[in-house]
């Protein structure tokens, strides 16, 4: 099961900017987390078609499964 953790973003123009990290640490540091995004933001490191990243949303881990198909 591969698991991500997505950091959620607004930006200027209040349009979603996700920033996506594979293999993350758990249990979840929720302070770690937001501090990571406020750096993100004060740092002003990415440029979007929406503006400058502004505000947090919110962050969550997603969990996929893959199964393989043997076909043959």
């Amino acid at each position: 099961m591969a698991k991500t953790l997505e950091l959620q973003f607004n930006t200027r123009d209040n349009k979603p900017f996700s920033i996506t990290l594979t293999d993350p640490v758990e249990p979840v540091n929720t302070a770690a987390i937001a501090a990571a995004m406020d750096a993100i933001i004060m740092q002003n490191c990415f440029t979007t078609s929406g503006g400058d990243v502004v505000a947090k949303k919110g962050a969550r881990i997603i969990e996929r499964n893959e199964n393989d198909i043997i076909i043959g």
